[in-house]
């Protein structure tokens, strides 16, 4: 973790020094004060419903060394500085992100010798950042991204918690408006990227898939050019099959002097793939090959098709950093999918459901009822599926197709959970002829455990999938209890 001294703190991100000595020295950094150890820094973030702020004084007793404080300094929190002689910092336009963002810039100044990857794109950040970690940890000391702290927190907290002994640390980088991965790439500087994709998350924002494709374009603002690169020339993976590919490259990369480089079933390209096949459990085996001709059968141990091309990235983002190829692959086919994204759970006398409820988008759905349909089933098929947000002005458009997919893979129940637009991927199934008997909808996830967890049986198959804020996770957990 990050060790500097309050002077250097202030320096950095342009913070006013309250109270306290600028010489002392801080390791590390918190902005929950329940985490906060002795000699850290603690960040008061103002919440809608918590304001960091107040518990500056408590951070205190608890052991920072330091607090920066995000208004006005209130007398308890001066008041236990001076009993504790912990430093109190002003930020820089009260702004908690950029102080996070100036500070962690300044410890990845601190470690040029890091080798710095950087993950985004509209689906499948987490599991390809996974996957990087994995591939890139068989031959190196890897620091990556915990969960999906991606933010404008997330991420410098991620790297402020990186060691000097650290080689490379995968950075995801997430994003909901324009503007905001440049921040993030600016931060955390990548030497390699990787945009796993262009979908439709955030489109009500954005406004069009086109925007979404400059804002993901945002991750090479931060990538040194590659005739100034020292050793490692910058080089960004894509897909073969990303639509917004060639704009990317011609529209982003080449003026940024950034090298591009495909991934996808053509042999002719850096990390290539050959036909896939599916086991019962849906899980994806493939010849693996990169172009001097190495190759490779492999079997992952995480469901679908759809994982093959974030596996091709970080293998091809591995192979860039140098990482043992077979040790790479060893280390991905032994990773096991992760909680609540198409994490297979079952119970005694109970279905075994497929908790894909973490979050969702049209194309993440698509790919999760590609997994059921894959699936061994001695019982009927079943999706829940809940609404889609962030959608804006194509949000009927695209629950229609959501609902007209789901319509296509004839499964024994439908089930949508929501309002309108609920409503809206409910009539676009009918249109396409799924049965009114195995179709219900449902207003939120307690309505599905009332009225649906009751129908399901053991042999049954059943995917839950929706956008976070539907809460499909409690319809999962009242099916098994």
């Amino acid at each position: 973790m990050f060790k500097f001294t309050v002077d250097e703190v202030a320096r950095a991100c342009s913070a006013e020094l309250v109270a306290g000595n600028a010489s002392d020295v801080v390791s590390g950094v918190a902005y929950d004060s329940r985490a906060v150890e002795k000699g850290m820094l603690f960040v008061c973030i103002p919440g809608e419903r918590v304001n960091g702020n107040r518990f500056a004084a408590s951070a205190i007793a608890s052991g920072a060394a330091a607090v920066v404080m995000t208004e006005e300094p209130a007398s308890d929190a001066l008041d236990a500085a001076r009993t504790h002689g912990a430093a109190v910092l002003r930020a820089d336009g009260d702004d908690p992100e950029e102080f996070l963002l100036r500070l962690a810039g300044a410890w990845r100044d601190a470690n040029p010798q890091w080798k710095v990857v950087g993950v985004t794109g509209s689906v499948g950040k987490t599991t390809t950042k996974e996957l990087c970690a994995a591939a890139l940890g068989a031959t190196y000391r890897v620091h990556a991204t915990a969960g999906n702290l991606n933010s404008l927190i997330g991420l410098p907290v991620t790297v402020l918690s990186a060691s000097p002994e650290d080689e490379v640390l995968v950075l995801e980088m997430g994003m909901n408006h324009a503007g905001e991965l440049t921040r993030l790439s600016r931060c955390g500087r990548p030497d390699v990227a990787l945009i796993t994709n262009v979908g439709t998350s955030h489109i009500g924002i954005l406004g069009s898939r086109e925007n979404i494709a400059r804002a993901k374009a945002e991750i090479l603002a931060g990538m040194r050019p590659t005739e100034k690169s020292d050793g490692l020339p910058s080089c960004l993976f894509v897909t073969s099959d990303n639509d917004f590919a060639d704009f990317i490259e011609s529209g982003f990369a080449r003026p940024a002097g950034v090298d591009v480089r495909r991934v996808g079933p053509s042999r002719d390209l850096a990390v290539s793939c050959g036909d896939v096949t599916l086991d019962d459990e849906g899980m994806p085996s493939f010849g693996l090959a990169f172009a001097d001709g190495w190759h490779r059968d492999v079997t992952l141990g995480i469901p679908g098709r759809h994982v093959v091309s974030d596996l091709l990235l970080a293998m091809a983002v591995a192979d860039r950093l140098g990482a043992d190829r077979d040790a790479a692959i060893d280390a991905v086919c032994a990773m096991r999918q992760a909680h609540m994204r198409l994490e297979v759970v079952t119970a005694p006398g109970k279905p075994r459901m497929i908790d894909d409820t973490y979050n969702a988008s049209p194309s993440s759905i698509a790919a999760a009822l590609e997994v059921l349909c894959s699936m061994s089933c001695e019982g009927r098929r079943v999706a829940v599926l809940g609404e889609v947000g962030e959608l804006g002005d194509e949000s009927r458009r695209l629950h229609g197709y959501i609902g007209a997919f789901a319509a296509a893979k004839k499964l024994d129940l439908l089930v949508f959970v929501g309002g309108e637009m609920a409503r809206e991927m409910a009539e676009a199934a009918r249109t396409m002829g799924h049965s009114e008997d195995a179709l219900e909808v449902v207003a939120d996830a307690d309505e599905a455990c009332r009225t649906i967890a009751p129908l399901l049986e053991e042999g049954d198959l059943v995917l839950a999938k929706a956008s976070r804020s539907v809460g499909l996770d409690a319809f999962v957990k009242g099916v098994l209890a």
